[in-house]
C-alpha cells in the first residue's frame, strides 16, 4: 500500500481529496498542517507522494516555500511532490522547484489527475 502525505488543505478539502484518493487507489492518507507537521510524519514513515497546498488553510502561507525546503533537503529531495492549484502559473512555478505536475482542487474527479496520480501510486483501484 503506498502513503500519501496531504499538507495544508482544509477538513472540507482534505476529505475530497482523501476519497478521492481511496476510491481510485489502495492508500493511506497522512495529513499534516503545516511544515513542522509534514516534518514529524516524514521522520515516522516513508511516505510515497506529498500533495501540498498552495495556501496553507491554517495560515494562509505559501506552500510554494514547503516545496522549495523539501526539494532543498536530501533527505527528502526525491520524494515526489505535487502542488495542489488551479493556477497554471503556479503548477508551472512548482515544476521549476522540482515538483511534478499537480492538479486543482476543480480537477480531482478527471480521469487526467487519476493519470498524475497513478505514476506514483499505481494502478487505479477502480
Amino acid at each position: 500500500m503506498k502513503t500519501v502525505l496531504d499538507v495544508g488543505n482544509c477538513n472540507p478539502d482534505h476529505a475530497a481529496i482523501t476519497a478521492m484518493l481511496k476510491r481510485h487507489f489502495q492508500v493511506e492518507i497522512l495529513r499534516a498542517d503545516q511544515q513542522s507537521d509534514m516534518l514529524n510524519c516524514l521522520g515516522s514513515q516513508p511516505v510515497d507522494l506529498i500533495l501540498i497546498n498552495r495556501k496553507l488553510d491554517i495560515d494562509y502561507s505559501d506552500g510554494i516555500e514547503i516545496l522549495r525546503y523539501l526539494k532543498s533537503n536530501s533527505n527528502y529531495a526525491s520524494i515526489p511532490v505535487m502542488l495542489i492549484t488551479n493556477y497554471p502559473e503556479h503548477q508551472q512555478q512548482a515544476m521549476a522547484l522540482g515538483a511534478e505536475l499537480g492538479f486543482g482542487k476543480l480537477e480531482l474527479n478527471k480521469p487526467e489527475t487519476h493519470q498524475k496520480l497513478a505514476k506514483f501510486l499505481g494502478t487505479s483501484a477502480a
